[in-house]
């Protein structure tokens, strides 16, 4: 039997994550946050403090693997439960400069892939409608403002106790922008025939109606 491959693709902070996880839970595939894996790999690679030159013979044994658990998809580095400790905007930023580096993103392609044949899903990236499902049955490029975006991360890390300001904030998402649009290896953009939603002046929940909206009717199709 076919599955069902959504795509959904955007900038940082545009709340592609969150906005899946609710949209999947209500149409009952599973979330899948590629993201999470280049996280991942920029920890193996921070923490073991791996020079350039050295990444594309050390990926072997970075051991990513994504798991779900009670529904929800958590990320391990080996036996390490890692998704709270790949949230860090230190490793953010590492995550925007390692997925530009082909080996790394050769690396994780089929374990997205595989995933994508196996099951109904919902991809968020940001190369996924255009490199790795570009043959998705709905391809979805989620934006929100540079502002917008960082007035929700500020709002987010307002409670702790080293949160940045909104303007070192805003400054980071121009920053990985720029890095995710001009990288030569699968840059940031909409796909042809993707469709796009702009949450600028949506909440969560109109946000996700929308996508709901967007999937049931292609799907019926």
């Amino acid at each position: 039997m076919k599955t069902v491959n959504i795509a959904i693709d955007g900038p940082a902070g545009a709340g592609k994550s969150t906005i899946a996880k609710m949209v999947s839970k209500q149409l009952g595939y599973i979330y899948v946050d590629t993201g999470a894996l280049y996280r991942t790999i920029a920890l193996y690679i921070t923490e073991n403090k791996i020079p350039d030159k050295d990444i594309e013979k050390s990926l072997g044994k970075a051991d990513v693997s994504l798991k779900f658990i009670d529904g929800a998809q958590r990320v391990f580095l080996g036996k390490r439960d890692v998704s709270d400790l790949i949230r860090t905007p230190e490793i953010s930023m590492a995550a925007s400069r390692t997925s530009a580096i082909p080996a790394v993103r050769a690396y994780l392609f089929e374990t997205q892939q595989k995933i994508a044949r196996e099951n109904n899903v919902i991809m968020d990236g940001r190369d996924i409608g255009t490199v790795v499902l570009p043959d998705a049955d709905v391809k979805i490029f989620l934006t929100a403002s540079a502002e917008e975006r960082a007035n929700r991360r500020y709002k987010e890390l307002l409670e702790k106790p080293d949160c940045p300001t909104y303007q070192e904030i805003l400054d980071d998402i121009i920053k990985r922008d720029y890095q995710d649009m001009h990288r030569e290896t699968a840059p940031l953009k909409q796909a042809e025939d993707a469709l796009l939603v702009d949450t600028t002046e949506l909440n969560l929940e109109e946000s996700a109606a929308a996508i709901v909206k967007i999937i049931s009717e292609k799907i019926k199709k």
